[in-house]
């Protein structure tokens, strides 16, 4: 393997592109787990009323709203769809979990 200088102010503004990506990932794992706070008190909150782990339209309604977001933030919306429907799968698992547990 061959090893390649790179030039100095290439890889400062490597290091700096870098390390913002790291803090957006670091808000994205928090945002995530504050989402996820909240959906396992909705978990709890059906299970105690007997009310489906799933919301079918309620998931609608979120795929549509993030789309338009996406579309807005110029993020392609297949792929925040994607996103949201594997976040949707995990919760309605835990919704499982604790509709299981009550």
């Amino acid at each position: 393997m061959t090893m390649t200088t790179i030039d100095p102010s290439v890889q400062a503004e490597l290091s700096r592109l870098r390390d913002s990506i790291d803090n957006i990932d670091a808000a994205v794992v928090h945002m995530l787990a504050e989402r996820f706070k909240c959906t396992q008190q909705v978990g709890h909150l059906k299970a105690e009323h007997k009310l489906p782990p799933a919301d079918p339209s309620r998931e609608a309604e979120q795929i549509a709203r993030l789309r338009r977001l996406a579309e807005n933030a110029k993020l392609d919306p297949a792929f925040a769809e994607k996103l949201l429907n594997f976040i949707i799968a995990e919760v309605i698992r835990h919704h499982e979990t604790i509709a299981k547990s009550a």
